[in-house]
């Protein structure tokens, strides 16, 4: 870390979209449209800690529908 560079302090929230996708934005701040809380809130490393345990599979909701529904077609 350079001498003049801050530490970052702020408080972040983990949002996720209608696909199951994950991110972090910070908590002061309204969700971007389309993004709801999931009730995980803390520094941006606890947040992104948070992401990786749980978002296990990363393709979006539609594909992984599209993908099952195609697979068990083929049955």
């Amino acid at each position: 870390m350079y001498q003049n560079e801050k530490e970052d302090t702020t408080i972040y929230k983990v949002v996720v979209n209608h696909e199951e996708q994950y991110s972090i934005w910070p908590l002061e701040r309204e969700n971007p449209l389309g993004w709801q809380d999931v009730g995980k809130s803390g520094l941006k490393q606890e947040c992104l800690d948070y992401i990786k345990e749980v978002w296990t599979d990363m393709r979006p909701l539609s594909l992984r529908q599209k993908m099952q529904a195609t697979s068990s077609n083929n049955f």
